[in-house]
């Protein structure tokens, strides 16, 4: 995000707009006057910061205020308040990325972008400090100090004991928060193209419930059903047992929901393209853990009679994959302790989650507590009820359907989506443009091809495909990257074109062109054609 500073160091001026802050990204409430307040001492200050009593105080309400160039972007960090709005304004990586710290703290935007802090803790102080030649971009940028008043209010403003989410792990700002309790946040689209593996702060979530706090050592997975031996499993045995890593793309049934919207109000969360995002797990493969319990998969008596592998998570989330998939090695079916080479984080799982590569993202239990293998597919609303089955675009209510009749979501339909530019982004006619974005699609089935059009599917060109492009056939359980180059013409429009995408699969599947066509009362797999308006700079 802070990519390249030291080119853009010439563009420096005095006061723009942005601010750098500590402070998590919290908005905080002012619980005292600003004569109360009182900058850091001289001695807790960082070269990088002015002297304390040579500049004024903000509060957090202040500082949020400022998100735009029209308003001044401000940031905060080490509690200083920053104004870059002069310098974002030139800063190599684009305005879109460092402006998504504004009005609030920059450090967990430094907590992904290293390179450019170092940790203090062995020079006697705490948490992070910036590196030298940052050190030096950020000291004229100052404008002020944050009202000490509001970090105390943050601290007070913790939930109650009795609040069921009132032990939620922190999440990263940058997360477009749908809902906070449960919490569903989708990846930021602005981030999403810098790297083909999703970091763990930034990797979409999807929780129906409280997380749930688990003691790993005296954690058990709960092995039973048919054709195998009553089974618990500690942490340690299951990763003494042979570990397989699998980099698999996991996405929500609901990623995009809002362009389903769009066209007529659906169910749930308005989804944007971020309710996607791609892993590598680790984990011992499901198949290698029923043999472990005594399943015989070459025994045709009991294979025949099972259907189903179920999951249950600790906070009483079930779902259920057909058997073919769960007990094939081919099927890549993981029970998952690491993400991105680190243990579980709460958030997505700890200690153990389902992986099910190219199934809809619910088939994928999080803190795995029972596995079942079954005839029948699991009981509840996430495998039988309407939560994640697809009705057609004339159902708009459920009286007289007979939910129980309509399949259960298992593999997803081809899908892409453009990351950048983003929306709205300022172009001239003319302009030569490197459009980015995604590809995916369920059941191990590779992009075979991305066609970009720069004016609406008037016109079309093939998309270069990048990383993730080179996956083993029928076992591409990872997105596939891609970028065209497009020029922008104002033919359609005076003041907008409109950048369009669509992908092939491997089994020749494309995407529809209209939401309208593919809407459902569940807003379930959006996969149509994906859409960005980005507009012409209006003459001076």
């Amino acid at each position: 995000m802070w990519g390249l500073l030291r080119r853009s160091r010439p563009a420096l001026g005095a006061a723009g707009g942005a601010v750098l802050c500590t402070l998590g990204g919290d908005h905080l409430r002012r619980t005292d006057s600003l004569a109360a307040a009182k900058a850091p001492s001289e001695a807790a200050r960082g070269p990088w910061q002015s002297p304390a009593s040579s500049l004024p105080t903000f509060t957090q309400k202040e500082v949020s205020a400022h998100t735009s160039i029209e308003k001044g972007l401000w940031v905060t960090f080490d509690g200083a308040v920053y104004d870059i709005t002069t310098f974002v304004q030139n800063h190599p990586g684009g305005v879109e990325k460092i402006s998504m710290a504004a009005g609030s703290s920059v450090e967990p935007f430094w907590m992904l972008y290293r390179q450019h802090v170092q940790d203090r803790s062995g020079s006697g102080g705490s948490g992070l400090a910036p590196k030298e030649h940052v050190a030096e971009i950020l000291a004229p940028l100052q404008i002020g100090w944050l009202d000490p008043a509001d970090v105390a209010a943050a601290a007070a403003s913790a939930r109650s004991p009795d609040d069921p989410y009132a032990n939620e792990p922190l999440r990263h700002p940058a997360l477009r928060m749908l809902s906070v309790t449960p919490c569903s946040g989708e990846s930021p689209a602005a981030l999403m193209a810098d790297s083909w593996i999703t970091p763990n702060e930034l990797f979409f979530i999807r929780n129906h419930h409280p997380v749930p706090k688990i003691d790993g050592a005296d954690f058990r997975l709960e092995v039973s059903g048919l054709g195998v031996k009553e089974t618990a499993f500690t942490l340690a045995e299951l990763m003494a047992l042979p570990k397989t890593e699998v980099t698999a793309t996991l996405q929500c049934g609901g990623n995009r929901r809002g362009g389903l919207d769009e066209v007529r109000k659906s169910s749930g969360n308005a989804w944007g393209v971020g309710a996607i995002s791609n892993a590598k797990w680790g984990g011992v493969r499901l198949s290698t853990l029923l043999q472990a319990c005594g399943l015989d998969p070459a025994d045709p008596q009991v294979m025949a009679q099972l259907q189903h592998v179920q999951f249950e998570g600790v906070d009483g989330t079930k779902a259920s994959v057909p058997a073919e998939k769960a007990v094939s090695i081919s099927g890549d079916v993981l029970v998952a302790y690491e993400m991105n080479g680190e243990p579980l984080p709460a958030d997505h799982g700890y200690p153990l989650r389902m992986v099910v590569p190219g199934h809809v993202g619910v088939r994928n239990i999080k803190w795995l507590n029972k596995v079942k293998t079954s005839t029948e597919e699991a009981e509840g609303v996430w495998q039988r009820g309407m939560a994640y089955k697809s009705f057609g675009p004339s159902v708009t209510s459920l009286d007289g359907i007979d939910v129980g009749s309509y399949a259960a979501m298992q593999e997803m339909p081809v899908q892409s989506v453009i990351l950048s530019p983003q929306p709205g982004a300022k172009l001239e006619p003319g302009d030569e443009v490197t459009v980015r974005g995604l590809a995916w699609s369920g059941g191990g089935r590779g992009i075979i091809r991305v066609d970009v059009s720069a004016d609406d599917g008037a016109t079309w060109q093939t998309a270069t495909l990048t990383e993730g492009a080179d996956q083993a056939r029928g076992k591409a359980w990872a997105w596939t990257f891609w970028e065209a180059e497009v020029t922008v013409a104002d033919a359609q429009s005076p003041t907008r074109a409109t950048l369009v995408c669509k992908a092939l699969d491997a089994a020749h599947n494309s995407q529809p062109e209209s939401a309208a066509s593919i809407w459902n009362l569940r807003g379930l797999a959006n996969n149509s054609w994906h859409r960005v308006a980005v507009d012409f700079t209006a003459e001076s």
